[in-house]
């Protein structure tokens, strides 16, 4: 199976990933953010607004994802979809590990 057949799936789950974390978020930006001001956490603070930038660089290099991967041919250079594949999986990994740890900070349920 061709790699190129993969990009619908990543751009759709992606998305998908982006906008029931922008859900979550509703919550955290009311509940937890001003217990974790409270506490000085501002680190984690910054990590989770970096966070919240790389998520939407993510979403705009999506159509550019897509097209790179569905229209690849043998004259274009690979450095292009290397690049934004490496991209969109640091702000994936970047998201996962910053939720994760202020998820610790809290405690589980808080």
């Amino acid at each position: 199976m061709p790699a190129g057949s993969f990009a619908n799936a990543v751009v759709v789950l992606y998305a998908i990933s982006a906008l029931l974390g922008a859900i979550v978020y509703l919550d955290f930006r009311v509940d937890i953010r001003p217990a974790l001001e409270r506490d000085n956490h501002w680190q984690l603070l910054g990590f989770f607004d970096l966070k919240e930038h790389f998520i939407a660089i993510g979403l705009a290099l999506l159509p550019a994802y897509w097209v790179c991967w569905r229209r690849q041919s043998d004259e274009e250079p690979i450095g292009t979809r290397n690049a934004l594949t490496s991209i969109l999986a640091f702000t994936v990994w970047w998201g996962f590990l910053t939720g994760h740890v202020a998820n610790n900070i809290m405690g589980f349920g808080s």
